[in-house]
């Protein structure tokens, strides 16, 4: 079963529950799916991958949001929004731990051959390929581990 698929079922199940929250929160994720398909000149019908970038691409926006809201003391707005992200993130593949990252790293380093920081990209492209099925990968935090591995500056 598609995360789409996933998505309209736990709709249907939540609509006939009456629980507004989720049900609201499904219907955002699936019309943001919907959106990113009819996105560009041609409607195209998305992969697994990209349905999980655009849900991902929502956890993002939200987290953002209850940050701006706890900044601006609107707490109760700031627990909607953690709400929802956690909900949404629910739906995606767990992410990747530390430690695997930092074995990811030190195998990529260790394929390539990598001494430098000129040798990053290199090293990232083979860290991104070997995690590709492993979990949801952080980029961020693989860049982070593989800088600072490369530079020196802390333990992979």
């Amino acid at each position: 079963m598609t995360t789409l698929d996933r998505l309209t079922a736990d709709l249907t199940a939540s609509m006939k529950a009456r629980t507004a929250f989720q049900t609201n929160t499904l219907r955002q994720m699936i019309a943001a799916v919907r959106t990113a398909a009819k996105a560009g000149s041609v409607a195209r019908e998305l992969t697994e991958e990209q349905v999980q970038a655009v849900l991902s691409a929502e956890v993002k926006k939200r987290r953002e949001s209850a940050q701006i809201y706890m900044t601006a003391g609107a707490g109760e707005r700031a627990a909607t929004e953690t709400s929802e992200a956690d909900l949404i993130e629910s739906y995606l593949p767990v992410a990747l731990s530390i430690e695997q990252l930092g074995v990811i790293v030190s195998d990529a380093i260790a394929a390539t051959g990598a001494t430098t920081i000129k040798d990053m990209g290199k090293v990232m492209k083979v860290a991104t390929a070997s995690a590709a099925g492993l979990g949801r990968l952080d980029s961020k935090a693989l860049s982070e581990r593989v800088r600072s591995a490369l530079t020196g500056a802390g333990e992979i």
